[in-house]
Formats: structure tokens, C-alpha cells, sequence
């Protein structure tokens, strides 16, 4: 699986390029299609970001992101 450095990873915010990812417990997933990821943004959260420590806030379990594709590992 391809590595990204965490730059690399804040070029996905869905302002710089067309891809919109975020990265949870050292895998990046790629949120492009979901609709509540629209302009890089859910919520408070921004994408393009390690969103590990903000899932203790979130009202969803990390399930949620069994939903997208990994397509990285963030190194």
C-alpha cells in the first residue's frame, strides 16, 4: 500500500486538489465522494488531516470509516 507523509496528506483538504482524504489510526481514506465531506470540511473537521484524537468527540464510532476506501498508510 502507498505511504504519504502527513504534507502530503494536507494537500487532500479539498481546497488544493480535487482528492478529499483524511487519516485515522495511521490509515488515509479517501472521503472524496461522500457528501458530508463537500469543500473539505464535516462539522468542525477539516480534511486533510490525522482526525485520530477528534473521534473521542465525534457521535459516530470509527465504523464509519469502514465505509470509504483506504488508500494509504500516513507515515
Amino acid at each position: 500500500m502507498q505511504t504519504y507523509s502527513k504534507s502530503q496528506l494536507a494537500l487532500r483538504n479539498g481546497q488544493d486538489k480535487d482528492e478529499i482524504w483524511v487519516a485515522y489510526k495511521g490509515k488515509i481514506y479517501d472521503v472524496t465522494k461522500s457528501r458530508l465531506w463537500r469543500k473539505g470540511m464535516h462539522y468542525e473537521h477539516w480534511a486533510g488531516q490525522d482526525l485520530t484524537a477528534e473521534l473521542a468527540d465525534a457521535p459516530h464510532l470509527d465504523n464509519v470509516f469502514d465505509k470509504f476506501e483506504c488508500i494509504g498508510i500516513l507515515t
